[in-house]
């Protein structure tokens, strides 16, 4: 972070979803909404899944991690957006720095945390003899660890090729957060690295773990078909029900956020896709494991009753 100095820029000025004023507390009002249903809903579904001894499996230790990740994600841009909205929207070099590197390493772990859930699916379905061996407490720590650890490396790239930058002409960000394309368009030297960087670490990530899975998905549809009962073939499709959404959610709402910026040339139209995966995202994944999962719903009435009763 001490590369600051050997930029002339030392500060930055994010660009609100709306410069006009009757808008600002309107907007203002629609992501505190969002943003307090978001730390809510991740809370509680992380308070539940400790509290709840029934709970304690490889399947909601993942889903107690992702719900970290959805939390701590948010926290990461949101209460700066919400302040930008109601005063001055400038942010220090440091600052920026900071928010990308944990922009970045959130959204990495976040997926080889799907790609965990989904392999453990494929376990429970596929192999369910082997499923307590298969995925025991040092195999499930050793997932989330290298989730963890993948997702710091990626962040530290993308942060550490950023600093080697010098920003000496524009200092505004077509964007409500300090992501790395809109930043790299206001560099003033080569920008060669840091689109390498960027093309190895994003390429690698989404290739890893959408193909991941699709794998794992593809067997677990295999062996759901061989299922003589549809009976069967239904309780063991609604299990992987919410994880395939939350993927289709996360996966999807990414993929055309880059795809609009790309093709578009734009980072405006980019910046407005992304409130979806942002914002939206970290807010429905509680909701979608939640209303969708028996267990979840059991627990929940049992905690309720043994702290109001």
């Amino acid at each position: 972070m001490t590369r600051r100095n050997s930029s002339s820029v030392t500060e930055f000025i994010l660009v609100r979803l709306s410069e006009q004023s009757e808008l600002q507390i309107p907007l203002f009002l629609l992501f505190l909404g969002i943003y307090v249903f978001t730390v809510v809903g991740n809370l509680g579904l992380i308070t539940l899944i400790g509290l709840n001894s029934s709970l304690h499996t490889p399947m909601y230790f993942f889903l107690f991690n992702l719900s970290f990740i959805d939390l701590c994600y948010s926290c990461v841009f949101t209460p700066k957006m919400l302040n930008d909205f109601m005063s001055e929207n400038i942010i220090s070099y440091v600052g920026c720095m900071t928010q990308l590197f944990f922009f970045c390493f959130f959204v990495n772990s976040e997926c080889y945390v799907l790609v965990s859930m989904a392999y453990d699916r494929y376990v429970a379905i596929c192999n369910p003899l082997l499923y307590v061996v298969t995925m025991s407490p040092q195999v499930c720590a050793l997932l989330m660890f290298g989730s963890y650890m993948i997702g710091f490396v990626g962040a530290l790239a993308h942060t550490g090729s950023m600093l080697r930058l010098t920003f000496c002409d524009s200092n505004i960000i077509n964007h409500y957060l300090c992501e790395v394309l809109p930043l790299l368009l206001l560099s003033c030297t080569s920008t060669h690295v840091n689109e390498l960087v960027f093309f190895i670490v994003v390429g690698g990530v989404i290739t890893i773990s959408s193909i991941s899975i699709f794998i794992s998905y593809a067997l677990i549809l295999s062996n759901i078909l061989r299922i003589p009962s549809a009976e069967g073939r239904s309780k063991a499709l609604s299990t992987c029900g919410s994880h395939i959404i939350a993927v289709a959610l996360f996966f999807g709402s990414g993929a055309f956020t880059y795809l609009t910026n790309s093709f578009s040339g734009s980072t405006a139209q980019g910046k407005f896709a992304s409130v979806f995966y942002t914002n939206v995202v970290p807010l429905l994944n509680p909701l979608i494991y939640s209303l969708r999962n028996k267990d979840v719903k059991l627990a929940l009435g049992k905690t309720l009753k043994r702290v109001f009763f």
